[in-house]
């Protein structure tokens, strides 16, 4: 379905962040590999969560959820032996279950998305689980992959973080499972080491013991480890705020948002820092952000790294400040659901902002007068280039149709009924 977007002066209300999917999937994990029950309280629930609970059920896991927690019985380090899993479009879910996986015979993952994660990459991860003695098929790195494992038993592994840092989160779950000791080298620079800053908590609170290096360039992880039955909170989700608190920054707002953590180890949380050196009029206390936006908006320059999803947000609220802005080390953004700088630059020029892209930069002329819109604008499917673009056509000059706009739920499925909620004009057509 897609989504019109019209023209809002502003926006006014309260709403409670959603939970994290990061770390959602991350405890659904974790629960998973633990012998006996875990409880987590306030899961997300969106494609990508649903996908690791899909997942690791069909492993043998067993699960029973209510509206407020869900308990999982896991299997422990013995998976049961399965010919398919189907992760969807979850790219983080198919990395960290492709590690898991070769501690099971013979399973192939499918490919349902050919035109999104279909296209990904994921060689740097082949390349350690074949250190490891798992044997690999594979189509030039790409979808579909067979997973041949039951050979595991630790070692010294080479990872690239270049491209991404979820292969080496994928190995930090695996290895304290295997047989021998293992040693984890990070090759050439790590993209997003903020993620696994969390990936680490989430294993530490689980029981895990890893010895990293403080540049998280390599690690010493202890074999013949077992994850432990833990209760679990998970906190509201930074990533997918970041939209919201961007369109409250782009329009007369009074918005608060309940349930973000301050000291939270989610790299997105620099949203609030980045409004705040654009002089957005905002405030941060007890886990609650309140932002009382007047339009205005001054341009920054901004290492966009440590905070890879809450990128896009940025950018939008940057097309509508003064001056010239610019966001850089984000080239991993290149290998998403779509090339987020090529793909999204593409369809902000459609709507009227002045943006040029380099390698690894995003540079953005702000129009604080406002763009014209008025036009159709093709998402590629990816949740958070939607949310970013709905943030624009609430200041254009005429409407945004924004198509497929139903990929949203991929992260945020309540993101345009929160907004609507806060007075944003949409409407979903066919």
């Amino acid at each position: 379905m897609d989504v019109i977007v019209r023209p809002t002066p502003s926006l006014q209300g309260e709403i409670g962040a959603l939970s994290s999917k990061n770390y959602t999937t991350r405890y659904l994990l974790t629960a998973a590999l633990a012998d006996g029950k875990s409880t987590i309280y306030y899961p997300a629930h969106s494609e990508d969560s649903d996908a690791m609970r899909r997942c690791i059920a069909d492993l043998g896991a067993v699960l029973e959820e209510d509206d407020e927690k869900i308990v999982i019985t896991g299997f422990g380090s013995h998976p049961r032996s399965v010919k398919e899993l189907n992760v969807g479009n979850a790219g983080a879910v198919l990395r960290f279950l492709m590690a898991i996986a070769s501690l099971c015979p013979d399973v192939t993952f499918v490919n349902t998305y050919p035109d999104s994660l279909g296209k990904r990459p994921h060689d740097d991860l082949i390349d350690a689980l074949g250190q490891l003695g798992v044997k690999v098929d594979h189509r030039e790195g790409k979808l579909p992959i067979r997973i041949q494992g039951g050979q595991a038993k630790g070692g010294k592994i080479q990872v690239s973080g270049s491209v991404s840092s979820q292969y080496l989160s994928a190995l930090l779950f695996l290895t304290p499972l295997l047989e021998k000791d293992s040693e984890i080298e990070v090759l050439h620079d790590l993209k997003s080491k903020v993620v696994v800053g969390q990936t680490l908590e989430v294993l530490q609170e689980a029981g895990i013991v890893i010895h990293a290096s403080d540049d998280y360039m390599s690690f010493r992880v202890p074999g013949r480890q077992s994850y432990q039955p833990r209760t679990y909170t998970v906190q509201g989700d930074y990533p997918g705020s970041a939209a919201v608190l961007a369109a409250a920054a782009v329009t007369n707002s009074d918005v608060t948002i309940h349930r973000l953590k301050e000291q939270s180890k989610q790299g997105e949380r620099a949203i609030v820092d980045v409004l705040r050196m654009m002089e957005v009029p905002l405030t941060h206390e007890n886990d609650t952000v309140v932002v009382k936006g007047n339009g205005r908006l001054k341009a920054i320059e901004f290492d966009g790294d440590a905070a890879t999803d809450a990128v896009l947000a940025m950018v939008a609220a940057a097309v509508f400040a003064e001056g010239t802005s610019r966001f850089y080390n984000v080239e991993n953004l290149r290998y998403k659901e779509c090339d987020r700088i090529t793909d999204y630059l593409n369809e902000l020029s459609k709507a009227g902002a002045r943006v040029e892209e380099r390698q690894a930069e995003i540079i953005v002329h702000g129009r604080p007068e406002g763009v014209e819109g008025g036009v159709e604008i093709n998402a590629h499917f990816d949740h958070r280039v939607i949310m970013a673009l709905t943030v624009v056509g609430l200041r254009a000059q005429k409407p945004l149709l924004i198509k497929d706009a139903h990929h949203v739920a991929k992260s945020y499925p309540q993101y345009f009924d929160h907004l609507t909620t806060l007075g944003a004009s949409v409407e979903w057509v066919k």
